[in-house]
C-alpha cells in the first residue's frame, strides 16, 4: 500500500517550521536567530551581503536534482560570491517560496541538507521566509552575509597590466556534468571516473571558500567567482578593471584533458564557456598562493583573448531563452 504525500497545503507554516528549523544550528556571529521578527548579527567592521535565487525549472530540473542537490547548489553559490570578495562567509538567510501541492518532505529535505551543508561551512541560518506560489512554482532564495575581518574587499576592477591570472578549483566540470544529463546520462546511477565526478559536480558543487580570504591576504588585485563561464566572467572582471585578461592554451589543456574521457570534444568548450562551477579567478601582482594555478596574464588592452586570438564573452545568461543549466 502506498501512503499518499502530504503537501504543504496539508501542513500548517508552523508545524513545518518546528521539522525544519532544528537543521539549523548557530554561529557565534548571530546574537538572535530565527523565531523573532529579524536575526541580530554581530559585526566588528564591514559586511559583505549577497544574494541568488534558483527557479524550479529554470535553474533545476526535478527529474536530475532532488531537494539536496538544490540546497547544495544554493548554498555553494552564494557562499562563493562572498568569498570571491576575499570574506569569511558567516550566516545565510534563506526563503523557499512554493506552490502549496509540493511535497512536504520535499522542503524538509531541502533544510536538513542545507543546515548540513551549512554547518560544514561553518556558516549559521540566520532565519528567511516561506511563502505560496502558482501551480508548479517552487523558489529558492539565499542571502549570504560575510566578514572581511578588517580587510578591504577584492573588487572586479583592481587588476593592472603585469599581474598573473589565475584559478582556484576546477574548470567546465559542471557544464560537463550538464552535457551528460542532456544526453540521457542517468544522474542516480553510478558510473565512476570523470563522468561521476561531472555528474556530481553540477548536481552538487563545492566552491574553494577558504581560498578567497587566502588571496586577500596574498595581495589579489581582483577576483570574482566563475559562475557563468570562464570568457563571460573573465571578460566582466576586464571590463571592470579596463584591462585585457590573456588566457594561455597551454594552460587551460589540463582542464579540457581531464574532461575528454566524459564529453570528448566538447571539453573545450566546457573549460571556456561553462558556468556554475564557483571556482575563484584571481590576478595577483607576482606569485600565485599555494592551490592556485595560473592560466595567463593581465595585459594593457580590453576583453580577453586565447594565445592572442580575441574572444567572445560566451556562457550563461539568465535571460538566453536556451534552456535549465
Amino acid at each position: 500500500m502506498v501512503t499518499a504525500r502530504r503537501t504543504l497545503a496539508q501542513v500548517s507554516e508552523s508545524a513545518l517550521l518546528a521539522q525544519i528549523l532544528p537543521f539549523f544550528v548557530g554561529h557565534d556571529a548571530v546574537l538572535v536567530g530565527p523565531g523573532d521578527d529579524a536575526a541580530v548579527l554581530a559585526s566588528d567592521g564591514a559586511v559583505v551581503a549577497t544574494t541568488d535565487s534558483m527557479v524550479r525549472g529554470r535553474d533545476w530540473l526535478d527529474e536530475w536534482s532532488s531537494a539536496p542537490d538544490v540546497a547544495a547548489k544554493a548554498l555553494t553559490q552564494n557562499l562563493a560570491d562572498v568569498a570571491a570578495m576575499g570574506a569569511v562567509p558567516t550566516s545565510i538567510l534563506v526563503s523557499l517560496i512554493a506552490d502549496p501541492q509540493t511535497p512536504a518532505d520535499w522542503a524538509v529535505d531541502f533544510a536538513r541538507a542545507l543546515g548540513e551543508g551549512a554547518r560544514g561551512a561553518m556558516v549559521a541560518v540566520a532565519g528567511g521566509d516561506l511563502s505560496s506560489a502558482g501551480p508548479g512554482t517552487v523558489v529558492v532564495s539565499l542571502t549570504a552575509l560575510g566578514d572581511l575581518q578588517g580587510r578591504p574587499p577584492v573588487l572586479r576592477s583592481g587588476a593592472r597590466a603585469g599581474d598573473v591570472l589565475a584559478v582556484c578549483g576546477t574548470l567546465g566540470r559542471s557544464a560537463a556534468g550538464l552535457s551528460l544529463l542532456r544526453a540521457g546520462v542517468d544522474p542516480h546511477e553510478r558510473h565512476g571516473g570523470t563522468r561521476q565526478q561531472c555528474l556530481e559536480h553540477h548536481l552538487r558543487p563545492r566552491a574553494p571558500l577558504a581560498a578567497g580570504p587566502q588571496a586577500a591576504v596574498a595581495g589579489a588585485t581582483a577576483m570574482l567567482d566563475v559562475s557563468d563561464g570562464l570568457l563571460r566572467d573573465g571578460a566582466r572582471l576586464a571590463d571592470a578593471s579596463g584591462v585585457r585578461l590573456a588566457l594561455e592554451r597551454s594552460l587551460l589543456a589540463p582542464y579540457a584533458a581531464a574532461l575528454e574521457p566524459a564529453v570528448g570534444d566538447a571539453a573545450w568548450d566546457c573549460v571556456l564557456a561553462g558556468g556554475e562551477e564557483h571556482s575563484l579567478l584571481a590576478t595577483f601582482p607576482g606569485g600565485v598562493p599555494e592551490g592556485w594555478r595560473r592560466l595567463g596574464r593581465v595585459e594593457a588592452g580590453s576583453g580577453i583573448t586565447l594565445d592572442g586570438r580575441a574572444q567572445e564573452p560566451r556562457g550563461w545568461d539568465h535571460f538566453d531563452p536556451s534552456g535549465s543549466r
